[in-house]
């Protein structure tokens, strides 16, 4: 079996952004790479109500001019962690890995070992083509799991930019004092009414897996997070 060693993750229920977070996985004139997790959802199905998505999104702030281009590796792991118990340990895991342009995974299935280094484990497989950019999505099924991997528009709803201005005493929020005007500059007070989609026109890698919520166990409260882990 493969070993891999964390290389890095964000854990949220239900949601969590943090692109480009370390030199070593990108920067912001070039984008980042497939080991850079920007985005991280977990969610029931809209469309059925027996089933739980989960959502990694990689190599952030890609433009449409390189999405093409941009692809997953072979050497990364995408696992996705599942503690049942409450106790942030992950009880139960689902790991997606690229092999020949497929995404390709196994489980939910429980890990023999846990923390920060892995072996793929056997469980329920299901496999799909690594979808190319413009085409239609392939995706993937069995037992009830559906798989798919590939480019998706940055779907990252916030006034992030009036957030920045905040932050950084620019401006202030509704709760905070106001600070007074300098050289006649109208500081923004609070955030406005609609968050804006701040990296509209940037693209994402996207592994997108749904299961069925019975293969979860029989609790209906979990807490989920995602790791890339790099083959050793």
């Amino acid at each position: 079996m493969t070993s891999l060693a964390t290389l890095l993750g964000l854990f949220f229920w239900l949601n969590a952004a943090d692109h480009i977070d370390a030199p070593a996985v990108g920067s912001l004139d070039t984008g980042s790479g497939p080991s850079d997790i920007t985005d991280y959802y977990a969610f029931e199905s809209p469309s059925n109500s027996d089933n739980y998505v989960f959502v990694c999104n990689v190599s952030g702030l890609t433009a449409p001019s390189a999405t093409s281009q941009a692809t997953f590796v072979d050497d990364v792991m995408y696992e996705f962690n599942i503690d049942t118990d409450g106790d942030l340990v992950e009880d139960l895991v689902i790991q997606a890995i690229i092999r020949n342009g497929k995404v390709i995974t196994y489980g939910p299935v429980t890990p023999a070992t846990t923390g920060i280094e892995s072996n793929i484990y056997n469980g329920s497989r299901t496999a799909a083509a690594v979808t190319s950019y413009g085409e239609q999505p392939s995706i993937g099924t069995h037992n009830g799991i559906k798989v798919f991997a590939g480019p998706r528009d940055d779907p990252f709803f916030m006034d992030f930019f009036r957030f920045v201005d905040i932050v950084n005493g620019v401006g202030a929020s509704l709760e905070f004092d106001v600070p007074e005007p300098m050289d006649g500059i109208a500081y923004p007070t609070s955030f406005r009414d609609e968050g804006q989609d701040t990296f509209a026109g940037t693209n994402v890698l996207s592994v997108v897996i749904e299961v069925p919520k019975d293969m979860l166990g029989s609790s209906d409260q979990f807490s989920s997070w995602v790791e890339a882990k790099v083959r050793q």
